[in-house]
């Protein structure tokens, strides 16, 4: 099983993780992990724990998962949105079949408020995205 480990483990946590390396190979056989850094994937700084010093494979191994957990995230981003408009459409056919009139009576201004606000910002970013796409054509950048 030892042979089969990464030589990095990454703890997850809040905005990023504590990077550990990860050591089999002592007297005693046991899985060692000594945390080598922490790693910010908001701001993308990665601090060396203590007074260690990174080596470039430490770097590159953090570099590249920084960068494919900002992807991870990214998707996970879209798909918990395309998650909410599965959602929304439940509640379109909970309102219109099942929902007593109390029940509407509730949820109605909390959905109709949120839906507001969320059509406006949609409609103001789309526009935006319109016009500058009509800018680029007019420069004739891409």
């Amino acid at each position: 099983m030892a042979g089969d480990l990464p030589d990095y483990y990454f703890r997850i946590r809040e905005n990023g993780a504590a990077v550990f390396r990860v050591d089999t190979e002592n007297r005693q056989r046991r899985i060692e992990m000594d945390q080598i850094a922490v790693v910010n994937v908001k701001n993308g700084e990665i601090k060396p724990q203590g007074d260690r010093k990174l080596s470039p494979e430490d770097m590159a191994t953090i570099r590249d998962w920084l960068e494919a957990r900002r992807a991870l995230l990214a998707r996970r981003d879209v798909d918990d949105i395309l998650r909410a408009v599965d959602h929304l459409n439940l509640t379109t056919q909970w309102a219109q079949s099942k929902a007593t009139d109390a029940q509407l009576e509730d949820v109605t201004d909390a959905l109709l408020l949120a839906m507001h606000d969320l059509r406006s910002v949609l409609v103001r970013k789309k526009s935006e995205r319109v016009l500058a796409s009509q800018g680029d054509k007019a420069t004739g950048s891409s």
